[in-house]
């Protein structure tokens, strides 16, 4: 968990290659495109996560795709959403949705599945969930 706690001490608007990071470490591009597209499938085909789904404007391809570009940066890879729409500003870009602990849970179980899935080392599965785990504890505003 060290390397992800370290690798996101110093967000920057770009990314260093010569520095190992989650991105790299856990399959760069292709495994976190996976990873949004899997959460995304995972939100809509769960019966628990209906009232979440429903907080989404369609089509959900570009929640989709903003995700994949947050986690990018996020991981150690390259700042797209950060190129493409600013800093990411997560509390205030997510402050006119309820988003209580009932919501915060329902996201934090398509993110844990969606890791299961898509993210092959136990560890980095674990040290992901943990950091992201806080992100969406900080994102309640109810």
């Amino acid at each position: 968990m060290k390397w992800l706690k370290k690798m996101m001490a110093k967000p920057s608007a770009e990314r260093d290659p010569q520095q190992s990071n989650a991105y790299d470490r856990i399959g760069g591009e292709k495994v976190i495109r996976a990873l949004a597209k899997q959460f995304y499938h995972q939100m809509q085909t769960s019966p628990d996560t209906q009232d979440l789904l429903a907080m989404h404007r369609s089509p959900i391809a570009e929640s989709e795709q903003k995700l994949f570009e947050f986690l990018s940066g996020w991981l150690g890879g390259p700042q797209l959403f950060h190129q493409r729409h600013g800093h990411p500003a997560l509390r205030a870009r997510h402050m006119p949705f309820s988003i209580d602990e009932t919501m915060r849970d329902q996201w934090l179980l398509c993110m844990q599945r969606a890791l299961a899935i898509e993210i092959k080392e136990p560890q980095h599965r674990e040290a992901i969930y943990q950091a992201i785990s806080t992100l969406a504890d900080h994102m309640r505003n109810q």
